[in-house]
């Protein structure tokens, strides 16, 4: 079994994710800062949204491909992955608009965190009774 889901939610998670070292890149040359953010607070936010993804999207990428190679239904991760998207989605504009409390920040966190546990019990769910999802 070829895990087709897995490959296009990770093929579009990398094209958030390029877009996302673009945007590092060109406020790094307008700034003409090449290591750090120099205390520049945008450069500073946009380094940390590209960070952020880097540190939640491969686990939750790897448990979709996981999930998937163990049989579960295309419908739920197709809720996964599309879910997992638009949290990186939401999170990369809240916070690369804003350092403080914003709808985007905080909502795509929650989703974020909400996928990935929903994958994991998922998981375990189909470890402990394999042939129910």
């Amino acid at each position: 079994m070829t895990p087709r889901i897995t490959l296009l939610i990770a093929s579009l998670h990398v094209l958030l994710y390029l877009w996302l070292t673009v945007r590092v890149i060109t406020r790094r040359k307008a700034s003409r800062i090449g290591i750090g953010t120099g205390g520049n607070e945008v450069l500073a936010r946009a380094v940390r949204v590209h960070a952020n993804f880097g540190e939640y999207v491969p686990l939750g990428l790897l448990l979709l491909a996981l999930l998937e190679l163990s049989g579960i239904r295309p419908a739920l991760l197709w809720v996964f992955g599309i879910g997992l998207l638009l949290a990186r989605i939401l999170h990369a504009i809240g916070l690369g608009g804003s350092a403080g409390v914003s709808f985007g920040r905080f909502g795509g966190m929650l989703l974020t965190l909400g996928v990935l546990l929903a994958m994991a019990i998922t998981g375990i769910w189909r470890f402990v009774i394999p042939y129910t999802l």
